[in-house]
């Protein structure tokens, strides 16, 4: 067996996860400022480029070494004939887009930890590029009920016609309800303004609370949108609404789908990049 390489539960067991976390893996020396990829359900373990990585590994029917890297970790699937050595040099030799993408992973989940919202009196949250601020007040909105927007010198404010001890469930939910019929008078503004650039008619809107899909098209004129695009900018929002209007004139992602995305959004690929580096605030 390779000597970076242990095996925790045998070749076709089934994975366990490894031993509690110390200094040292199996045969490999850890120093303290070594990265450390951990999955859950980790059976191998490697060194890749100066970090550790304990993967769970998979035998099954298939004919190629696959990697797949997701939040929990690095998974690696074999056929059930492939020695270990040959799983290790794999490994080896794709080690620089495992570390990256496992790095890529590590960042992202810590963003989404960070983006976690606390619902209480003067929480902040983007909305259409700007922060916006809730604030909290037993009396209700005067000439608008229980919502009400108003721009304060900091940046817009919602305020909310709730107790300041309002639970923070209550809160969450009442800006919500004052979100989503923002966030469709967003998107259907938009909508009306690509449709006719782009020669295409759309003809209903929902709205979706996908968690990794910001929208889809059908070809019958229904496009889906999910509404926390409110928390990206407005042109990150153009794009989405483009790409998923130039899904009825073109229903794959050929080079003639994105030139006729080009045709209306030129700069779609940093946007694009945008869209898929920022992180929307959790709603838990």
């Amino acid at each position: 067996m390779h000597p970076l390489l242990r095996s925790l539960g045998g070749l076709f067991e089934s994975n366990k996860p490894l031993a509690g976390e110390n200094k040292r893996f199996g045969a490999i020396e850890v120093d303290s400022n070594m990265p450390i990829f951990r999955h859950p359900r980790a059976s191998l373990e490697t060194r890749l480029g100066g970090a550790v990585v304990a993967y769970e590994f998979k035998r099954g029917q298939r004919r190629t070494i696959g990697f797949s890297v997701g939040p929990d970790g690095l998974v690696v699937h074999a056929p059930k004939w492939v020695a270990l050595h040959e799983v290790e040099l794999a490994l080896q030799t794709k080690s620089a887009w495992i570390i990256r993408k496992l790095g890529e992973t590590r960042a992202r989940g810590q963003r989404l930890a960070d983006q976690q919202i606390d619902w209480c009196d003067g929480v902040t949250l983007p909305f259409l590029g700007e922060t916006l601020t809730v604030r909290l007040q037993t009396d209700p909105v005067p000439g608008a009920g229980a919502q009400a927007l108003t721009v304060g010198a900091s940046g817009p404010v919602l305020r909310l016609a709730l107790a300041p001890a309002a639970s923070p469930d209550h809160i969450r939910d009442a800006v919500q309800a004052w979100l989503l019929p923002e966030a469709r008078r967003v998107f259907v503004e938009r909508l009306d303004h690509f449709a006719p650039q782009l020669q295409v008619q759309w003809r209903t809107l929902a709205l979706s609370n996908a968690k990794t899909r910001w929208g889809s098209a059908r070809i019958d004129g229904t496009i889906r949108l999910n509404w926390r695009l409110v928390h990206f900018s407005l042109p990150v929002i153009d794009y989405v609404v483009a790409h998923e209007l130039s899904h009825l004139r073109v229903m794959d992602h050929s080079p003639r789908f994105w030139d006729t995305v080009r045709s209306v959004v030129p700069n779609y690929a940093d946007l694009r990049r945008q869209l898929k580096g920022d992180t929307a605030p959790r709603w838990a």
